[in-house]
């Protein structure tokens, strides 16, 4: 019950920019932007702890809702290799950005489908089928809302060259390290 209360408040707050722009706008035209900010980063950080929470105590006792594919694993690490260098796109304007608009919510995207690919109890179902659902309708919205001025570094020549390789450094760094540590569970045996 806490992972689906905590996603209903961090979806929640993160979709109100494109389920309800017009309360967004009167809240930020009431509070101020420095009082609305707060409001929904402490909403959000309240639903992600208790995604946090309850995503390992369901964990704990795991209730399958269907076998992942044999190679659901192989195409699972597929399918998470442009994850990172997505995200580090998103605040770096190059090529990448350019070509694929919204690279952060395509890295979502990528990296809940992967996840379902790999899983298959109800709590991954939950956690990852909100965060790709949440995405993909993020997405489709920029197709009647205008996209949103997100803080990025200057245009610089080399953008897309960190961006790949700083990207696949920390999917490696997933892969041997921290996806154990932060998870318990080791990619690579």
């Amino acid at each position: 019950m806490m992972l689906i209360l905590g996603c209903v408040l961090f979806f929640g707050v993160h979709s109100v920019h494109f389920v309800a722009p017009a309360a967004r706008e009167a809240g930020l035209r009431r509070l101020g932007k420095k009082k609305w900010m707060a409001l929904y980063s402490v909403i959000a950080g309240i639903g992600l702890v208790m995604i946090i929470i309850g995503y390992g105590a369901a964990r704990q006792d795991p209730s399958p809702v269907y076998v992942p594919p044999a190679w659901g694993r192989s195409a699972a690490g597929v399918l998470m290799l442009p994850v990172f260098p997505l995200l580090l796109a998103t605040y770096m304007p190059g090529r990448i950005q350019q070509f694929v608009r919204h690279p952060m919510l395509w890295a979502t995207i990528l990296w809940a489908a992967a996840h379902l690919l790999a899983n298959g109890n109800w709590a991954d179902i939950v956690l990852f089928g909100a965060f790709l659902v949440w995405a993909i309708l993020d997405l489709l919205s920029f197709l009647y809302r205008p996209a949103k001025d997100i803080p990025r570094l200057p245009p610089k020549r080399w953008n897309d060259a960190i961006a790949v390789i700083g990207g696949l450094v920390i999917y490696g760094l997933f892969l041997v390290a921290i996806h154990r540590w932060l998870t318990g569970i080791p990619l690579i045996y």
